[in-house]
This record gives C-alpha cells, structure tokens and sequence, in this order.
C-alpha cells in the first residue's frame, strides 16, 4: 500500500480555503452518481473549485474522499492507479483527478481503476479539451462530460455581488423580455455591472482582486499555447508564435474582416495549418468560431466570423494595442459567448443581420441607435441593443442575454 498521508494532508488544506457557496450553475446539472464523469472547459473557469466543494459535501456526508493534482510531484512519483488502487482498498469511495490532461497514459489507469473497483467513484476535470479527446475512444462506454464555459453575466451578479436569479431559457427572453427586465433588480444599476462583466467578469478570479486580474488572465493564456495545446500530439513548440500571432489578429481585427488567406501568407502557413490552429485554440477555449449559415462545422470550411471566446480575452490581448475601442466586436463577441456557453443553441452568422439561432431566430446586435433596417423583412428578428435597461416589442437589451445559464 501506499502511504498517501501527504495527499490527505494537502486536501485538508485546500478544504479550509474552499468556500461552500457560491457554486457554478453546473454543479446542479452533473449527476454526482455517476461513477466516472469529467470536467473539461478553459483554464480559469472554477473546474478545481467546483470538484473540492463537492468533495467537502461528501465528506461532510461520511464519504471517504481524496482529491489530487495529476501535475502534483508526489503524484507524478507514486503513480496515478497505485494511488487510486491504494485508497480504495483501504475505503476510499470518491477519487478527484484535477488537471488529469497532465498525466500521461490517464485515460488507461483511469480505465483500469474503474475496471478494477466496481464500488468507487471517480471524477476528473482537464483545461485542455484537445487532450482530453485523445482518452474519449477507450472511456466513451464509461465516462459522462460535463464542460464548464466561462461565467455568464447571471454568474457574476451572484459571485460578485450576491444577487441570485434563476437562468432563462432562450425562449423566455424572447418573449417576455420586459418582464423579466423588472423582475432582474440587482443593488447596483445592472448596465454598471454589465460594463464591469465585459472588462473583468468572465474568470471567478476576479475575486482575488482587480488589481491583478489582467496579469492573471495573460498568465491563462500563456499556459494554455506553452503546456495544454503543445501536450497534444502533432502540435510542436515552434508553432507557438502563429498560434500567438493567431490571437492577436483575431483580437484585433472586426469578425467580418479577418481574412484565412491573408493570415496564411503573413504567417508563412499553410491555410490547412491555419485551420488546424483555429480549431486547437478554439478547443482549447480561447476563441470561437462562428459559421455561416447552412454550413457543417468541418475543419476546412472557412468560418464567418472568428472571436476571442469571450469579452475580457478580447480586452487582455487586444485591447491596449487599437487605436478606437471595438465596442461594435465587444458587444457580438458577448452575444456570441453567451449563447454558445450553454451547450444548447446552434448559432450561425446571417447573410442579413448578425446571427441566426437555430435557422429560427435572426439578431441584429448593436448600440442605442441600431435600426431594424437588416431584420424588417423575417418574421422572427430582433434587434439587441447595449446602453438599454429595458426594451419593447422586438428590442431586447443585450445585457438580459447573460442570464441564459
């Protein structure tokens, strides 16, 4: 047997700097019986918090718990399933892998510990959704995933300033937007909020201070292009500068521009590597593809609109280089980040106005002044303006679509 004290002993002290409440909207959406489920989304976005606050429910309950870093030295030392196999034999119930994407041959020992212990539960979360495909072939008949987006607006108003309010389905906002507009009633005035969410809202870090928030954020950013994207196979560290060069013409040029071939020519790269690279990072949560309407989402075809995967990557990496604010790409990229953070809406860019949501709905998202003139003629438009509180008919403020989940 293993002697695991040291790994108990480090649970315990994150245990004590681990806050019951707030949770993630997710944490009531995975059904904790499962035996085997994963985590996987961006770095920042509370996966570590998430499974330590359940683990500290479950101890509470009586179950005998064990949570551990794959990139831990004294797990790298004693192994991954002799860790696993030496907690369960002596009672352990509940095995929290984090950072698992770190660790080589997991998806095997994982296998072999749900194989091996038809009693125990194991749970798992990765930053790097790329890698954690590689595993999916050998446990797609066992694990469950769950994939955690950044904080949504609805999110940020409960961390920050402790106004709860339940999620809205798409459907809802549609139709009784001002309703729901005087029932959302937070302390402060909700577009003051809104202003604070697209800078600094998207990463719970953001309670850690302000100060520091930015440099945070640039330090997620160096991780994912510097370990999560060159852990996956086939990528190599002299790639690094296109992936960063990448990012910062998505970052810096309005969706409708950025041009794939361009891109190729001023990087020296092949545009099958362009695409190849658009997709490692998009994977790995740092941009979002939008795709034309009636198109597949295969890796050769060419999206409509590419942005940063939300409003504060934008800012970190673009922003103190532009010459003008790009609040017109700041207010699509929220739309746009919302909506693909719940899972549910298939999202496409419109031959007239912005978006189409589920080749129903069609948006035209803009400022105070937008007009309907792209949308006067489909049945189901709508206009979604920044600056408002409160909209009328088929104007909806932007900010309401932040409480999707």
């Amino acid at each position: 047997m293993r002697d695991l004290s040291e790994l108990f002993s480090l649970q315990n002290l994150l245990f004590k700097h681990t806050t019951d409440k707030p949770v993630r909207f997710l944490y009531d959406k995975i059904d904790w019986r499962n035996r085997l489920a994963g985590i996987v989304g961006g770095r920042g976005t509370g996966k570590t918090t998430l499974l330590l606050q359940h683990l500290k429910k479950e101890k509470k309950a009586g179950q005998n718990v064990l949570y551990i870093s794959a990139d831990h030295i004294r797990v790298e030392a004693l192994g991954l399933y002799e860790i696993g196999s030496s907690f369960f034999k002596t009672g352990g119930n509940i095995l929290a892998i984090d950072e698992i994407h770190k660790y080589h041959n997991w998806a095997q020992e994982i296998k072999n510990l749900y194989d091996s212990f038809p009693d125990a539960s194991l749970l798992f979360s990765g930053s790097s959704a790329l890698h954690l495909q590689l595993g999916r072939s050998d446990l797609s008949r066992r694990a469950v995933y769950y994939t955690m987006p950044i904080l949504s607006f609805r999110e940020y108003l409960l961390f920050n300033e402790g106004y709860s309010h339940p999620a809205c389905s798409l459907r809802e906002i549609l139709q009784n937007h001002m309703e729901l507009a005087e029932d959302i009633q937070p302390s402060k005035k909700i577009l003051g909020s809104f202003a604070e969410y697209l800078k600094t809202g998207a990463y719970p870090f953001f309670l850690e201070g302000l100060e520091e928030y930015n440099g945070k954020l640039e330090n997620v950013i160096a991780k994912v292009l510097y370990e999560d994207i060159p852990a996956t196979e086939g990528i190599r560290f002299n790639g690094i500068p296109a992936l960063k060069k990448i990012l910062f013409e998505v970052a810096t040029s309005p969706p409708y521009e950025l041009n794939i071939e361009k891109m190729s020519s001023h990087l020296g790269i092949a545009r099958t590597t362009v695409y190849a690279y658009l997709e490692h990072l998009e994977q790995a949560g740092l941009i979002i593809k939008v795709m034309p309407l009636g198109s597949g989402s295969r890796l050769t075809r060419k999206p409509a609109k590419l942005f940063m995967a939300n409003t504060n990557l934008l800012r970190t990496v673009g922003g103190p280089l532009q010459l003008e604010d790009p609040i017109g790409t700041v207010r699509e990229n929220f739309f746009v980040s919302q909506l693909i953070g719940t899972k549910k809406y298939n999202v496409r860019a419109a031959p007239k106005g912005d978006f189409i949501i589920d080749e129903e709905y069609l948006f035209e998202v803009g400022g105070r002044s937008k007009s309907q003139h792209q949308i006067q003629e489909y049945q189901n438009g709508f206009i979604v303006k920044d600056d408002i509180e409160m909209g009328h008919n088929n104007i909806i403020p932007l900010w309401m679509f932040g409480f999707l989940y």
